[in-house]
């Protein structure tokens, strides 16, 4: 079977000074306005029916029409960051039914497109990956060899789809992030690694943004395509930005929350904190002073299309 190539894999565009939006928090929509039950905390069980693929091809349609009004690109993200075996497991899935997941994953991306994309909205299409532990509290460390295994498959099923790059999400310690990244490189993928922190702004190691970037990067000959900064309100880290260091010209992605709550509070929580997207909006304008080529913007816990929508205006005008 041939293997197929993203349509912006080895050219891609967001690397330039164009903007480009994301979704928002796609699990905390689903539960808290759709009222979706997602076990787990796993999208990606909706691409199991008819019904849960019109569901989640709703919920992309939505942001392709913001980033289509506004002008800008758009980076459409698999709804897969449980698909991975330890998190499939828990649910039931073999090695074989989340490989077929990943891939109706990106098919289901790949019709948003076709469906969309037009001369000033380009669309790039990334294969999403969580981390093999909770997102927020280290319960097990990997070691970097142990992470590139666990991850390859995911990865590797990936780069034989339309997938344009992979973006790991929440990542809170730095073995983890470099064995994805290796797990990238040798299928010669494109990688971005999101890097989630507490509220002083340091990793859940209790590293800093700087050490984790330059970390990864010394590991793997600077592969990572660019880092994010993602499942933490702006408040939080903010002040790790400050200075004029050539490291953060290494971070051009942020999807913050849209509550100030720390993450042991946000786990407690029964009722979703949505925040204020207009101030959400204004926070992003000033990171982009401190941040010169933060270009891909968007949302995660709590946030929806009214906060990419105030983001974008911030932002873009």
């Amino acid at each position: 079977m041939a293997v197929k190539n993203g349509k912006y894999r080895n050219n891609l565009s967001l690397m330039g000074d164009e903007y480009f939006i994301t979704d928002g928090g796609l699990e905390t929509t689903l539960i808290f306005h759709e009222g979706v039950e997602l076990p787990q905390f796993a999208a990606f069980v909706l691409l199991q029916n008819d019904e849960g693929r019109e569901t989640l091809g709703k919920y992309f349609q939505t942001y392709a029409s913001i980033a289509n009004e506004h002008e800008v690109g758009f980076i459409l993200e698999s709804p897969t960051w449980r698909a991975s075996s330890k998190w499939g497991k828990l649910l039931g899935y073999s090695v074989d039914s989340l490989e077929n997941i990943n891939r109706e994953a990106i098919k289901l991306l790949t019709i948003v497109r076709n469906d969309n994309e037009c001369d000033k909205t380009k669309i790039v299409i990334s294969g999403c990956i969580g981390p093999a532990g909770d997102g927020y509290v280290i319960e097990e460390k990997m070691s970097i060899d142990q992470a590139e295994e666990y991850h390859f498959p995911q990865i590797s099923t990936f780069s034989k789809t339309e997938a344009d790059l992979v973006s790991a999400y929440t990542m809170n310690y730095v073995e983890e992030a470099i064995g994805i990244v290796r797990a990238a490189q040798s299928v010669k993928i494109p990688v971005v690694i999101g890097f989630t922190v507490e509220t002083d702004g340091k990793l859940p190691s209790g590293q800093t943004i700087k050490d984790a970037i330059n970390a990864v990067d010394e590991a793997t000959n600077n592969y990572t395509t660019y880092y994010m900064i993602n499942c933490a309100h702006p408040t939080h880290f903010q002040g790790a930005l400050n200075g004029d260091e050539s490291w953060k010209q290494r971070i051009r992605a942020v999807r913050a929350n849209a509550s100030t709550r720390s993450h042991a509070e946000l786990d407690e929580a029964e009722v979703l904190d949505d925040g204020n997207p207009s101030e959400l909006g204004r926070q992003y304008r000033e990171l982009k002073a401190q941040l010169s080529k933060l270009n891909v913007l968007g949302g995660c816990c709590g946030t929806d299309h009214r906060h990419v929508e105030a983001i974008c205006k911030a932002i873009n005008g």
